[in-house]
């Protein structure tokens, strides 16, 4: 008996009439109530080129430009490479994982409904919550951090003044529509690519003695002070490896975003085409920008630089500035920080476009109040949006030094949020390619099927080092005299509380894992498939390129 699950009731038509709830899912079958009224749904807006550069904003933010910083004073050059290098290895394996499953079913929601389908709705709940929260605060974060940047150039007037316009701009992007936001998100992230392609290019000429100084660095900087940092003055191996540790969680917190392509899937034009392409692509990012970025880093600047202390947030903490300084070269801090500001403004524009998409897919299944699921008539999800947007005034409270303590404590929530979202999306691919073995499924009919992924061993792989490096995050504070009651609670908190929603609502709602042999891989395909065309092959080598870059 199959799961009936259909997706023209989910949002995937933009005929919708109803929307279907997910009580009930437990029994495999379930009950649509006509209570929740959707007229339109979501539409698809977002091209070939919107997904890709989507998916690139969400690799590179102001963890590259900003976070590398203290990562290098924590692990050197070498622990920096290594830590950035595992984490990449884990982001690559979660993205194949979410791209197999989200290119064959392109549907709101992305792997918060996945997991309804394929799991257990009760998983669904506690995902989809996590995820809300998880984008719903860094918005406010990423608020108070453009303001921060801004203030480098102008410290004359408040920051609630520039806070307030940054929250206008990406609520008047959002309230435009997925396309509009597709659009600005390509030329923001445009920016981002130019910049640290930029950064990675005068990296290689600093260090190769091209800089006004024409001093060659080479591994100078690996010999002395070294390739790796004692942590905390703790001598030996474990030293060493408590610094590459360090450098792995902050590697956790950069990477985290690189999903929010699969929130995107059910406004994506041509989605078993074009979600397949950006999704592919990933490790090209991964390679180039981050392990490129890391190495370069690595070269310009030696670990016990005086800068790397910096808590500024912004360009001067940079570890690229610091070299451009120590290189003598004027005026490119300001342009580096101008770029932090497009980063922070592209990332704000994202978090709402991502935490109002989540709770609208929570709202599509009756996981959150059904008002959530209203759209307008172009398929904009308005409520969705001016709610998550009420979150963003959380920024000011960075501006009063108690509150933006405590504001800084929920902000840090966020990164052991995100690991649990990388860990559901792992889960649910267990469970989804397991279902296809029993069912019989081959693979290879996917539209995209990683040859790294056989029997889910990319899976397996990031879900170990995904739950080991949960449960040791804050591994610092029981450190003999460095315990903060704090950075415990903002570490694990998050780890404890997603089973206690998970199992809660199994309770209280009485779901049951769906059965692999039960698994529904059919409804709503039809519809998906109806929305899929092959595009025109292109004509001269220009378009070639573009279609190889986009």
């Amino acid at each position: 008996m199959s799961l009936e699950y259909d997706e023209k009731k989910h949002g995937i038509d933009d005929s919708i009439h109803q929307v279907g709830g997910i009580d009930g899912a437990h029994n495999l079958n379930h009950e649509y109530v006509e209570d929740t009224e959707v007229k339109v749904g979501l539409k698809r807006q977002l091209k070939s080129r919107h997904l890709a550069m989507i998916s690139i904003g969400g690799v590179i933010g102001t963890g590259l430009f900003l976070g590398t910083g203290s990562a290098l004073a924590h692990g050197g050059p070498l622990g920096l490479f290594m830590g950035y290098t595992l984490m990449g290895s884990i982001c690559y394996c979660v993205m194949i994982c979410l791209g197999e499953m989200i290119s064959f079913l392109p549907i709101p929601g992305g792997h918060i409904a996945l997991a309804a389908r394929f799991v257990d709705p009760a998983l669904s709940f506690t995902m989809g919550w996590n995820y809300w929260y998880n984008w719903t605060i860094i918005l406010p974060a990423e608020l108070a951090a453009a303001a921060v940047l801004i203030n480098l150039w102008n410290k004359t007037l408040n920051n609630a003044l520039w806070i307030s316009v940054c929250l206008i701009v990406v609520v008047v992007i959002n309230l435009f529509g997925a396309g509009v936001y597709g659009e600005c998100e390509f030329w923001f992230a445009s920016i981002k690519v130019l910049t640290i392609t930029g950064l990675i290019i005068l990296g290689i000429i600093i260090t190769a003695g091209g800089g006004p100084d024409h001093k060659s660095i080479g591994f100078q900087y690996w010999r002395n002070p070294g390739p790796f940092v004692q942590y905390e003055g703790i001598q030996g191996s474990l030293g060493r490896f408590l610094g590459f540790w360090a450098v792995l969680t902050q590697a956790a917190f950069s990477y985290i975003g690189t999903e929010i392509v699969a929130i995107a899937a059910g406004e994506a034009k041509n989605p078993r085409r074009n979600l397949p392409r950006a999704i592919k692509k990933v490790y090209i990012r991964i390679l180039v920008f981050y392990l490129g970025g890391t190495f370069i880093i690595g070269l310009l600047v030696p670990s016990n630089d005086d800068g790397l202390a910096l808590n500024s947030g912004t360009a001067l903490a940079s570890p690229f500035v610091i070299a451009i300084k120590r290189a003598g070269i004027p005026a490119l801090p300001s342009i580096i920080n101008a770029c932090l500001l497009t980063s922070a403004w592209s990332a704000a524009s994202s978090d709402l476009f991502t935490s109002s998409r989540a709770i609208y897919g929570l709202a599509l299944t009756r996981q959150a109040p059904k008002i959530f699921a209203r759209t307008s008539k172009n398929g904009l999800p308005y409520v969705a949006i001016i709610f998550c947007s009420l979150f963003g005034a959380l920024a000011y409270m960075s501006l009063q030094s108690t509150a933006g303590e405590v504001f800084g404590y929920f902000a840090n929530l966020t990164a052991a949020a995100g690991l649990l979202t990388w860990w559901g999306i792992c889960f649910i691919y267990i469970r989804f390619e397991k279902g296809l073995r029993d069912q019989g499924i081959s693979r290879s009919t996917l539209p995209y099927a990683a040859r790294l992924n056989k029997r889910a061993i990319a899976a397996w792989y990031a879900i170990i080092l995904i739950t080991i490096i949960l449960f040791f995050s804050a591994w610092s504070v029981f450190l003999k005299g460095n315990w903060s009651v704090a950075t415990f609670v903002t570490n694990y908190l998050p780890l404890w509380l997603f089973p206690v929603l998970w199992i809660g609502y199994k309770l209280i709602k009485k779901t049951h894992f769906v059965r692999t042999s039960e698994m529904d891989f059919v409804s709503g395909l039809d519809v998906i498939e109806a929305e899929s065309y092959e595009e025109k092959p292109p004509r001269n080598w220009v378009e070639k390129v573009w279609t190889k870059l986009m």
